[in-house]
């Protein structure tokens, strides 16, 4: 497995190995022993999983510390524009986004540390996302930052207007009005 640094500290693009014949493919996704060794959250402890239509757009989501997820987001059919921002106060790229295109084709995995919120927009008719999460979910300590906030400018490649886009996520506060007890080096 490839492991890609992105220019957020922690956020990672991992690339399998994939084996291709006549009968299809085979690749490993997950091998704990491979991630401890390279530094990386290994104790995955829930799977989720979602489909979406073309043009949703899910996010952005964290849980506050020290109820923080990291996140191994795959796609299994689709394809998806998957983000990241940073909000680990005191980081180099603290308010800054990175995203990358995730497909069934593609087979990349995000690697989203904690201290990020993320999200996704689907680029295909439909898409199955699936991502393990190394902390239970917490309604206490879920937050979310309105997708379209003018401060991150994230480039969906939509007009916002036109996204298919939750109540509660439309209703997220801005990146400026969101909790975050997120400190750079203590997460």
């Amino acid at each position: 497995m490839k492991i890609r640094e992105t220019e957020i500290q922690g956020l990672l693009v991992l690339e399998p190995k994939v084996f291709e014949d006549a009968r299809g493919y085979f690749y490993e996704c997950y091998n704990e022993r491979l991630f401890s060794e390279h530094g990386l959250p290994a104790g995955w402890v829930q799977d989720n999983e979602s489909r979406s239509a073309m043009n949703v757009i899910r996010g952005l989501h964290y849980q506050l510390a020290p109820y923080a997820q990291a996140k191994l987001i795959r796609v299994l059919e689709g394809a998806i524009l998957d983000v990241a921002v940073d909000l680990r106060k005191g980081s180099p790229t603290y308010g800054r986004w990175s995203g990358i295109g995730i497909s069934s084709d593609n087979r990349l995995q995000l690697l989203v540390p904690k201290g990020c919120a993320h999200g996704f927009r689907v680029l295909t008719k439909s898409a199955t996302v699936l991502y393990k999460c190394d902390d239970f979910y917490n309604p206490r300590a879920e937050r979310s930052i309105l997708f379209s906030d003018s401060h991150i400018a994230i480039d969906w490649g939509i007009d916002p207007a036109a996204a298919v886009v939750s109540e509660k996520d439309l209703n997220a506060p801005s990146f400026a009005g969101a909790d975050n007890n997120f400190i750079f080096g203590n997460i």
